[in-house]
């Protein structure tokens, strides 16, 4: 039953057949929670930087910010990937000017030892980046995920398209509504005319879940990433999705990156064959974009309700399981 008095909000349940199944709306609504989540969740996962290919010679870099700190991530003489604090520790100032992974920078790699380096890990063609002195192994974080996208050819594709947007709205309701598509008979209604949902199969793991589902469609290519027909939509904790489309011979990927309390940007970036797109992929970054800006005005009228301060905890309907476990995940750090 949803909770309208304070006093009787809970902690999110494990189980989610109990009241208490969702996160208690302060937590989407109050400043300090943000601050917070800086430290406990963005400061402590694995989060996604960005992607080789961006950064395929020595030297080459790019600008990054997680939990409220500036990151360099650069291919070293080495040619392996680092990470670096983008601010010098004699002065403060900054070391290399914004950067977006789409235009990355050039930078003399021996300026950076003196930078005090940040955790990074891969999958695949995937950096991530981790600020805890003491990280869990990224293959923990990952699980099953890993071994799945380290046996598909992402790193032969090109990226092809980058579109970000800024959204009204908190991370977590976005996220919350990115992790599954119960909504999507309601507000995608275009989209699910070719695809089979009551055939779709949710996995839910302890830092990712996974929806395959599949589309009736055919698709003429080479290089296809996974069996015809098939789709999958792999979300890792806290804010990273990769989409493997059934459409169309790429894949996306999608990062939800807190402003503030009440604003986000979702950056969402297409890979192809070639980073030229023909005239479907074309139309088909212009459907995704329209799923986009659909679930943006979803996502922003329920912002507005949890925004008047009058609902105290929501409860979940029991298909929800990812939402479920995405509020779990984000009780358990805020209690860490």
């Amino acid at each position: 039953m949803t909770q309208w008095n304070d006093a009787q909000v809970k902690p999110v349940s494990p189980d989610i057949t109990d009241r208490s199944n969702a996160l208690p709306a302060r937590y989407f609504r109050e400043p300090d929670v943000f601050e917070m989540e800086k430290e406990k969740v963005f400061s402590r996962y694995w989060v996604y930087a960005g992607h080789a290919n961006a950064i395929k010679e020595p030297g080459q870099s790019f600008t990054r910010t997680v939990g409220g700190r500036d990151l360099i991530v650069v291919r070293d003489d080495e040619n392996e990937v680092r990470a670096f604090n983008n601010f010098s520790a004699r002065d403060g100032a900054k070391v290399v000017d914004d950067a977006p992974m789409t235009d990355p920078e050039s930078v003399d790699t021996g300026e950076l030892d003196d930078l005090d380096a940040v955790s990074v890990d891969t999958i695949g063609p995937f950096i991530f980046v981790n600020l805890s002195d003491d990280p869990m192994p990224l293959e923990e974080q990952a699980g099953e995920m890993k071994d799945r996208l380290e046996a598909l050819p992402l790193a032969e594709y090109e990226h092809a398209c980058r579109i970000v947007s800024e959204v009204e709205c908190n991370w977590k309701v976005f996220a919350s509504n990115y992790s599954e598509c119960d909504h999507c008979q309601a507000n995608h209604q275009d989209w699910i005319k070719g695809i089979s949902l009551n055939e779709s199969e949710l996995e839910v793991n302890d830092y990712h879940w996974v929806l395959h589902y599949t589309h009736e469609e055919d698709v003429d290519d080479e290089l296809r990433i996974h069996e015809e027909h098939e789709a999958q939509f792999h979300y890792l904790w806290p804010n990273f999705t990769v989409n493997m489309y059934g459409t169309a011979d790429g894949y996306g990927t999608y990062v939800i990156d807190p402003i503030d309390t009440g604003r986000f940007q979702l950056i969402a970036d297409y890979y192809f064959e070639d980073a030229d797109l023909s005239d479907e992929e074309e139309e088909f970054v212009r459907t995704s974009r329209q799923l986009q800006e659909e679930d943006f005005e979803l996502v922003e009228r329920q912002w507005e309700g949890l925004k008047t301060g009058a609902l105290a905890q929501a409860q979940l309907g029991p298909n929800e399981h990812t939402v479920h476990k995405f509020h779990l995940l984000a009780q358990e750090a805020y209690n860490s």
